[in-house]
C-alpha cells in the first residue's frame, strides 16, 4: 500500500511538472470502473474453506476484463501485463509466492512465520522450489521506509498507474482544446 501512495505522490507530482493538472484527471472516462472496486473487494473478503482463492482468481478476472475495456486509455497496456503476469503466478501456484530473501532484504524477515503458518491465508505464501515461475512472484525487496516485496508484476502495474495519472494530468478539456484552436478529431 506504500508502494501505490509513493506511485500516485511522484505520478502527481510528475505531472505537475509536466504542466499538468489534477483536474485533467476526471476527463478520463475510465469505463466499468464498478468491475475494479469489486475486484479489490474480492481481494481482501476471507472466507473459509477453498473460497479465498477462488475469490482471489475471480478478482483477477474483473480486474483483467476491467484493464482490457480501458486499453485506450494511456498506461492501460502496461496494467495489463502487470495484471497477467500477477495472475498468472498466482494461478499456477494457487497464491503468489513470496521470496525469503527478499522479505529479509526489505526489512520484513519477521513476516516469514506469518506465510508459513496455518493462517497464512491464500493471497500470498512463502516461495518453496515446487513454485511455478517462482521469478514471477514477490522476489523484488525495496528497502525501509517502504519495506515492500514485490513481483515483476507490480512494477508494471505501478508503472501503468503512473503513465495514466499523469497522462491523464496532462489531458485538456474539449473547450479548452476548441479554445485554444486546437483541431479536434471524433473518435
Amino acid at each position: 500500500m506504500k508502494l501505490l501512495a509513493l506511485t500516485l505522490l511522484l505520478s502527481v507530482a510528475v505531472g505537475y511538472l509536466l504542466g499538468g493538472r489534477v483536474s485533467g484527471l476526471g476527463g478520463l472516462r475510465l469505463r466499468w470502473a464498478p468491475l475494479a472496486l469489486a475486484a479489490l473487494v474480492l481481494q481482501v473478503i476471507v472466507p473459509p474453506g477453498t473460497w479465498p482463492l477462488v475469490l482471489l482468481l475471480t478478482s483477477f478476472v474483473l480486474l483483467s476484463v476491467f484493464v482490457v475495456v480501458n486499453r485506450r486509455i494511456a498506461g492501460f497496456w502496461l496494467i495489463l501485463v502487470g495484471v497477467a503476469l500477477n495472475f498468472a503466478v498466482i494461478g499456477l501456484n494457487g497464491g503468489m509466492p513470496v521470496s525469503a530473501g527478499a522479505l529479509a532484504a526489505s526489512g520484513q524477515a519477521s513476516t516469514v512465520g506469518e506465510l508459513t503458518g496455518p493462517d497464512h491465508g491464500v493471497k500470498h505464501h512463502l516461495a518453496t522450489g515446487t513454485d511455478t515461475a517462482g521469478f514471477l512472484g514477490d522476489v523484488i525487496a525495496i528497502p525501509p521506509p517502504l519495506a515492500q516485496a514485490i513481483s515483476l508484476g507490480d512494477i508494471f502495474t505501478y508503472g501503468g498507474v503512473a503513465v495514466v495519472v499523469i497522462s491523464g494530468m496532462r489531458r485538456r478539456g474539449a473547450a479548452e482544446s476548441v479554445g485554444r484552436g486546437e483541431v479536434q478529431h471524433a473518435g
